[in-house]
């Protein structure tokens, strides 16, 4: 019996030695495994904060794609004053933007829009248009029918600063060329978001630079601020190689045209979202205009008459209502003023007296349906109305520079996400001719119709010059 407890004490003292000695190497080797899973998530801890490194680096560092293209068919009509017609019953076009944007930080953004405006099987710009907006002068190079090359509309680096001087007034600071087409109230048309100027008396292309300042935080008025924009909208730089042998770029002494530039202040008063109020300033120098071919003494191309400064105050109200229908609808109402300033001995719209003119303008947006929107406008534009709308979305010229009346009614559908349509009737009846001239004593001379279909200025005149004209569009749109 004692020697059976003796060899069962030690079996009992070999099995516990046993035991410890597993638990030791049991521990040992858990200790190991936890000290390379710590290392591995160390290492995996480095992998994510690389990989998370380069999304950030190609979510940002890439150019940003979008397409825009508009296929449109157009019924135009001109009535002359001496009883004619000239018409074309299909018209078609194609109108392409690849739009860019890129922003490497929160503070510094670029945008731009390449684009192509053709019209169906054929090329406006051969032979090249000599005289024409779109070669001398950029303003609508983009907006008229040319040929299927891509042009640069939009590019521009912005800035949006947090402080003005260490201020609480955000700001922005911008320059290239300038986002200056289907600006505020001319976008409802177009069924666009807003660009920079007030489309009432501004809508061309030009290459500049601007700054605003929001004044919200300084004033505590909702959506006040204050932009200061200038441009140049030709250069009497000389070209490389020119036929003349001029030296390259240095100022053109074969013509008698400088640089044309423009200055101007955009100021909002107010803007709350709903209510939403927008004022502008400029001044335009040494403008553009042609002599009379028929006259003997007359001097061929273009040459410079003087200034023009002009103002516009405009008003959107959106939303009529609370609820209901008309908290959906939108109305808006601007006026708009010019003011000629001749040069010594030259005449501006056959004046060489400062000539004032005015232009007022009402629209209306109503939803028609869950996805489609109605809108019905009515501009008149005076005697000596000008405005610089040569960039304007219409065949038949701009309607906001009509010096008479314009109706216009539009209905625009969302098929789906990427695809909309649009039928657009526009009608202008002019009381003066030269609404889409220059700015000389010829192009923009503000003949009355009345005098016109008279006889009063002879027979070219009348053969020439429009009476009324109607544009009937319709056009399927693809943008994403």
């Amino acid at each position: 019996m004692k020697k059976i407890v003796t060899m069962s004490l030690i079996a009992a003292m070999a099995m516990s030695s046993a035991n410890a000695m597993s638990n030791a190497a049991l521990t040992k080797k858990l200790n190991s495994l936890e000290s390379e899973l710590a290392s591995v998530k160390k290492d995996l801890a480095k992998q994510n904060k690389k990989i998370n490194k380069v999304k950030a680096h190609d979510a940002t560092d890439n150019i940003k794609w979008g397409v825009d293209l508009r296929t449109g068919i157009d019924n135009i009509n001109y009535d002359m004053t001496d009883g004619s017609s000239k018409d074309n019953s299909a018209l078609m076009s194609l109108r392409l933007y690849l739009n860019m944007a890129y922003a490497p930080d929160e503070h510094n953004i670029f945008k731009g829009q390449l684009s192509m405006n053709k019209a169906f099987g054929a090329d406006f710009s051969n032979p090249p248009r000599q005289f024409g907006l779109g070669s001398m002068f950029d303003w609508t190079s983009n907006e008229a029918l040319s040929d299927n090359n891509l042009k640069v509309k939009e590019a521009y680096w912005l800035y949006l600063g947090d402080s003005l001087f260490g201020s609480d007034l955000p700001w922005t600071f911008s320059v290239g060329r300038r986002p200056s087409i289907g600006g505020f109230l001319v976008n409802f048309r177009e069924d666009d978001e807003a660009k920079s100027p007030l489309g009432h008396n501004i809508n061309v292309e030009f290459d500049g630079l601007s700054t605003m300042v929001k004044l919200e935080n300084l004033t505590g008025i909702s959506g006040m601020s204050f932009k200061i924009c200038v441009g140049r909208g030709a250069t009497d730089a000389t070209p490389m190689f020119d036929m003349n042998g001029e030296p390259a770029y240095a100022s053109d002494s074969t013509t008698s045209l400088d640089d044309v530039d423009l200055a101007g202040v955009i100021f909002v008063p107010y803007d709350d979202g709903q209510y939403k109020v927008m004022t502008n300033w400029f001044m335009a120098f040494n403008l553009p205009g042609m002599d009379n071919p028929m006259d003997p003494n007359a001097t061929p191309g273009f040459h410079q008459y003087g200034d023009m400064q002009g103002a516009a105050i405009s008003v959107l109200v959106d939303g009529l209502t609370e609820d209901g229908y008309l908290s959906d609808a939108k109305v808006f109402g601007s006026f708009a003023w010019s003011q000629t300033r001749p040069d010594t001995n030259k005449a501006m719209l056959g004046s060489t007296e400062n000539k004032s003119g005015t232009s007022y303008w009402f629209g209306a947006l109503l939803p028609a349906t869950d996805d489609g929107t109605f809108g019905l406008e009515y501009n008149h534009g005076s005697k000596y109305w000008r405005s610089f709308t040569y960039g304007e979305d219409t065949m038949i010229g701009s309607k906001l520079a009509a010096r008479g009346d314009a109706y216009e009614a539009y209905f625009t559908y969302k098929i789906n996400k990427a695809l909309s349509a649009q039928l657009r009737y526009t009608y202008i009846d002019y009381d003066y001719a030269g609404s889409n001239g220059f700015f000389g004593n010829y192009s923009g001379y503000p003949m009355k119709i009345s005098d016109v279909k008279a006889g009063r200025y002879g027979a070219m005149a009348q053969a020439n010059t429009v009476e009324s004209a109607q544009d009937l569009r319709f056009y399927i749109r693809y943008r994403f």
